[in-house]
């Protein structure tokens, strides 16, 4: 079976970590994300993908090629320019022939695929939707059905007062091929606000597959945190990379950590890292494959990438640093502060309140404090 994976976007919410990757190939506790969900695809019996590309899209043909590396067959097909949601699709409509899941790229969930198509089908459905619960719709696109499950409204980022349901699109789709016909081509249309209100006005059958199984978008900096929390913490269904070294604790190989390191789990330190004496790292933390991270140094709930390296008493706290930095002795880095690639930051830096520090940036002493 096919599957559609739409990763056009830019990732504007989560620069400066997107300038040099795109947002569905970040890494999630080392491995990118778009790996994770073709290889999640695979297992729930979807062979083919066809990636719709816009931005970074050489980034994508060096990681995943033909995708026989992951056991699937993989194709990369890269817009002109964008063309919304529905019409990247139907700039690939020439290879869909059948029944056909349509993804949104920056959606991390363990929906049940199987038992999706399995309602499409025993309902006659021709466009289902998963659907999810949410606190809070009005951020949302809200999907108003029947106790049965077909498609009643769609109401984009409702007012609070107009609220009357909690279920949302949730960004995962199946679509009858029949109805790629009424995209039009060479067009920038939308699914949201172009095929599927006029699908229901069409009377074709449309239905929302609700389900409580996990779902967030990665595309912002706190959800970004918050998905690689869930996933160390269990939430998710995930397999976690290296060795369980003791309880909430997994580390990769060749990594070396001095005898009075103190953990407090969920942490997971990856392939050939160093930790130094005296660091106390707090979970949900990842360190990344060949990072350094020097003596006295507390890391607390957060996300470091590969080949980092971190002076002596640094302190990161609920923050993300991207690849090959080097941040000196003392710095404070706090409070979603974002950190890209190749950065240098020197001493008597104090970084917080979501400060975003863009690659090949030098901090020199005292460049930024927080007081």
């Amino acid at each position: 079976m096919k599957a559609v994976i739409l990763v056009g976007g830019f990732g504007t919410r989560l620069r400066p970590l997107t300038v040099n990757t795109p947002k569905p190939m970040l890494p999630l506790v080392g491995t990118p994300f778009i790996e994770w969900m073709l290889t999640n695809l695979r297992d729930q019996g979807i062979d083919e993908a066809i990636l719709c590309v816009q931005y970074l899209a050489d980034r994508f043909r060096i990681a995943l090629g033909d995708g026989s590396r992951l056991g699937m067959k993989v194709h990369i097909i890269e817009e002109p320019e964008p063309r919304g949601t529905a019409g990247a699709v139907k700039h690939v409509a020439h290879l869909l022939d059948d029944t056909t899941f349509v993804f949104n790229g920056d959606v991390m969930t363990d929906l049940d695929l199987q038992a999706m198509l399995a309602f499409h089908r025993a309902k006659k459905s021709q466009l289902t939707i998963a659907l999810t619960p949410v606190e809070d719709p009005t951020a949302f696109g809200l999907v108003e059905t029947t106790a049965d499950g077909q498609i009643t409204r769609f109401l984009e980022k409702p007012k609070p007062e107009e609220v009357t349901t909690n279920m949302i699109n949730a960004g995962t789709y199946i679509i009858e091929p029949h109805l790629f016909d009424d995209i039009p081509a060479n067009q920038h249309y939308m699914f949201e606000r172009g095929l599927f209100p006029s699908t229901l006005q069409k009377n074709h059958p449309m239905y929302g597959f609700a389900s409580d199984a996990y779902w967030t978008d990665i595309g912002k900096p706190q959800t970004y945190l918050d998905v690689h929390h869930d996933i160390i913490n269990g939430k998710v269904r995930f397999a976690l990379p290296g060795t369980q070294a003791k309880p909430k604790l997994w580390v990769g190989k060749n990594v070396t950590i001095a005898a009075d390191v103190t953990f407090s789990g969920p942490v997971v330190v990856g392939d050939g890292a160093h930790i130094a004496s005296g660091c106390v790292i707090t979970g949900p933390t990842i360190i990344g494959a060949h990072t350094q991270v020097g003596a006295g140094t507390a890391i607390t709930a957060s996300v470091i990438w590969q080949e980092n390296h971190l002076g002596a008493d640094v302190v990161v706290s609920h923050s993300v640093i991207g690849h090959r930095n080097r941040i000196a002795a003392g710095v404070k880095i706090h409070n979603g502060t974002i950190i890209s690639d190749d950065t240098v930051i020197d001493g008597d830096n104090s970084l917080d309140r979501g400060v975003r520090v863009w690659p090949g940036t030098t901090l020199a002493k005292q460049s930024i404090s927080f007081q």
